[in-house]
Order: structure tokens, then sequence, then C-alpha cells
């Protein structure tokens, strides 16, 4: 058995390599083409405040945005999650998860995350100024169903589903990815090594449809009446990625843990990016406290192309009889805006 999921990990790393090869020879031609963008979006605050490095480390219901193989490493039977970020152009994220293991079966997940625009100014060809004073508020959500299981006991396997919704007025979009990672601890006996791959995004493309894609059409050297005529909006992909990364957690004495982790992503239609990160603890039997910081660079190191910056962050966790409490907090920087601000609370049974 432990031989089987060895070779599993070993496959789709395999398959994540000759993936990312393949696809880095053409991204160049096709940078910035890819939509539903609001998937890229990281969630929760640990990870993101440690570079989103999270493919090898992450771990309970927030290892579903990162890589679902690390749902299945829950603190206790059951956790809930819930996080906040403040993000740019005075766009807010709203991300909740709950995920629980079912005895031998493995760990289940379900996640919901919606992009907040707010409200925008309608404008038509009619109304370039929007003087009306009517609004309209775009509507993006994704709806995650995730499975993890620990094939032995240092490899872990997990997949995700999500359904994809965009709606901008009298438009909409959805479609279907998944994600599917492995993540393997102690890798070839060393303790505190962890390997992590994740490939993300997968799936067949969208395309906008509704009525506001219909136009008034006056046939020319015709009797005809003026009619409708649906305009037909082109297609688009989904920003798929393969994510590997490595961790390493080392203890200083009885109190004091220290972890970092590195991780490579290689996307299909965006720069290929390097992420570094870091976390130090101190940890009693009742209170944990972590301090974090990391960063993340595009593979030219354009900050046109990548506007975010380095990342810091603290959390707290509160063991009481029968339920853990954490709080988290993340600051990453970025150009031309105001810096990201997220907040997550998680409680754990």
């Amino acid at each position: 058995m432990k031989f089987r999921s060895l070779s599993l990990v070993l496959l789709i790393g395999a398959l994540a390599l000759v993936w990312a090869t393949e696809s880095s020879a053409q991204v160049n031609k096709r940078l910035g083409t890819a939509g539903a963008s609001e998937l890229l979006i990281p969630v929760g605050a640990r990870d993101l405040a440690m570079g989103s490095a999270g493919v090898a480390s992450a771990r309970g219901v927030e290892a579903l945005h990162w890589n679902p193989a690390g749902v299945s490493r829950l603190s206790g039977s059951a956790e809930g999650m819930f996080s906040y970020m403040k993000y740019i152009a005075d766009l807010n994220l709203n991300y909740a998860a709950v995920a629980a293991t079912f005895s031998d079966i493995g760990t289940f997940a379900f996640s919901f995350r919606s992009l907040d625009f707010g409200d925008i100014a309608l404008t038509t060809e009619d109304d370039s100024e929007g003087r009306s004073g009517a609004t309209y508020s775009p509507n993006y959500t994704t709806i995650g169903l995730g499975y993890s299981r620990a094939l032995t006991d240092a490899i872990s396997a997990g997949v995700n589903l999500k359904l994809v919704s965009e709606r901008v007025d009298l438009v909409s979009a959805s479609g279907v990815a998944i994600d599917i990672g492995v993540q393997y601890n102690q890798v070839a006996g060393f303790k505190g090594l962890g390997l992590g791959v994740a490939v993300k995004n997968i799936g067949p493309q969208m395309r906008f449809d509704g009525s506001g894609l219909l136009r008034d059409a006056s046939p020319s050297n015709s009797q005809r009446p003026e009619q409708k005529v649906k305009l037909e909006a082109a297609s688009f992909e989904l920003p798929s990625s393969i994510e590997i990364g490595l961790s390493y957690d080392y203890l200083m004495g009885e109190n004091y843990v220290v972890r970092g982790s590195g991780a490579f992503a290689n996307n299909n239609l965006a720069e290929n990016q390097y992420h570094l990160g870091g976390e130090i603890g101190y940890v009693t039997s009742g209170l944990q406290f972590f301090g974090r910081g990391g960063y993340a660079i595009t593979e030219n190191n354009d900050t046109d192309i990548n506007p975010f910056g380095a990342t810091l962050g603290a959390g707290l966790v509160y063991k009481a009889p029968g339920i853990n409490v954490t709080i988290d907090y993340a600051w990453r920087d970025v150009k031309y805006f105001d810096a990201n601000n997220v907040f997550s609370l998680k409680l754990g049974f």
C-alpha cells in the first residue's frame, strides 16, 4: 500500500513537470487571456502571510484552497472557517468552509466564496456617462465540494470540485473546475520534511451568455422590420496552474516551532511564480502564538504583472475543552493600491 501511494505521488509529480514544460512555451503568447481570475485570490490568513507557499504545509479546512490533500489533516474531527479579505480597488472577498472526517471513509469539505464589487454606475451606448443614476453589482461566487483521505501515515491525497458562477448585470457564465493534490510528509525518511503537489483549476472553457448580448438590428436592402440579434461572446480558459512545494518543520526545545515553506507555481496563462514563507511559534498546552512572513515574485520579477509584494501576519490558537479557536491575520503589500488585509477565524472540534 505504501509503495502504491508513493508511486501515485511520483506519477502526479512527473505529469506536473511535463505539463509545466509544455505550457511554459506558449504562455507568453497568451499572457493574461484567462478568465475567472477570482479563483486565484487566496483565502485564509495563515498561508497568505507565509507568501502563499502552503502547497506542502497547508493543513485542515484552510488547505482546501492551497492543496486539498491537506484537508484530511484536521486538528480534530471537524473544522469550520470564515475568512474576510479587503482586496484591491474596493473589492472584498468573503469565504467560508467546513470539513469533517467520517471514520475510515475520509474527510469531506464544503466551501463558499463570494467576491463583493459593491454598486457600480450603469452605463450603456445611449448613456455612456451613467446620468440615469442606475447601478448594478456583479455577482461572482464559487462553491467547492472537497474530499481528502490519508493513504498512509505519511501520504494524503485530495480533490476539490468547484462550481464557478459569474454574473454581470444581464449576462452570466458558469463552469466547473477541479483541484487535485497530494502531500507527502517525512520525505525520504527525513523528519519534518514535507512535499506537496497540486494541479488547480482544471476545467472546460467558460462563455458569457444572456439578454445583455441582444442588440437591435435593421436589415439592409430588405422590407423586414427591425429585430433582435445576439452577439456571441468569446469563450475563455480557466487560470490553471501546477504547484510544487517543500516545507520543513523544526522543534526548538519544548515550546518553539519553526516552519519554512517554498513553492513554484507554473501558470498556464500567466507568469510563473516563486513563493517563500516561514513562521515561528511559541506553543504551550493551552495557547499558541505565531509570527509569519513571506514573499512571492514572478519569474521575471515584473511588478506591473504581479503587483503583490511582501506578506506579514500573526496567529493565535486557544485550546479549550472540546474546541480549538484560531484567529489569524495577514497583511500583503500591493503596488498602486492599498495593502490587502485578511482576517480568519477557525473553530476545531
